[in-house]
């Protein structure tokens, strides 16, 4: 499949380049070419001015007929390189296009093949499996976690009742303990007793309630 998906993008960039590599040789062909004529035309200018000087008119005019013919085969091959440029410029964006193409057709080609792989009913039976394992597994463990044996028959309500009794018992227990008598050093302060006043001290507050009636 990949194989042939491949190989006619391989072959076709093969001829892009060998075609780009043609035109390539045909523009530095007609270069050359160009550079002769440029050359010939520059001789036959400056032949015709020789002829000129020694007044032999009608010889450097073909001279100068020689000149304009190259200058018209210098235009010409200009022409050719122009048409080969745009030649080679729209081959190569030709040529960027295809790989694009190539690339989003491999691309998409890829992404078919793994939908192919794992589409949405094995995606569905997949997670049914997951979950009746998960509620399998579940059940596995409820059993081993259930009282089996004489532990079965035991009474809930009776044993939070017995506990209930214990703490009961315990707090009992607490209560009927003696008092825990205090260590040395830290028995409470007392209050220290009143002086008491004496006549004078009782006559003189008596005068000063007075005064201040």
């Amino acid at each position: 499949m990949f194989t042939r998906l491949f190989g006619k993008p391989k072959e076709e960039e093969s001829n892009t380049l060998q075609t780009l590599g043609k035109l390539n040789e045909t523009l530095e062909m007609l270069e050359k070419k160009e550079s002769v004529l440029l050359k010939k035309a520059a001789g036959e200018v400056e032949r015709a001015k020789e002829f000129s000087k020694v007044k032999n008119k009608r010889a450097a005019i073909q001279c100068l007929k020689r000149k304009r013919l190259y200058e018209q085969q210098v235009e010409q091959l200009g022409n050719f390189q122009l048409r080969i440029h745009d030649q080679m410029i729209m081959l190569e964006g030709a040529k960027a296009t295809t790989e694009t193409v190539d690339a989003l057709r491999t691309g998409a080609a890829a992404m078919k093949a793994m939908q192919k792989a794992t589409n949405i009913d094995d995606v569905d039976k997949t997670m049914d499996e997951i979950n009746e394992q998960t509620d399998n597994m579940k059940q596995i463990q409820d059993a081993l976690s259930a009282p089996f044996g004489s532990a079965a028959d035991f009474d809930e309500d009776e044993l939070e009742a017995e506990l209930d009794e214990l703490e009961s018992l315990e707090l009992e227990d607490q209560l009927l303990q003696p008092a825990r008598p205090i260590p040395e050093g830290k028995q409470p302060a007392r209050p220290l007793p009143q002086k008491k006043q004496t006549a004078h001290e009782d006559e003189l507050a008596a005068l000063q309630a007075e005064m201040a009636l």
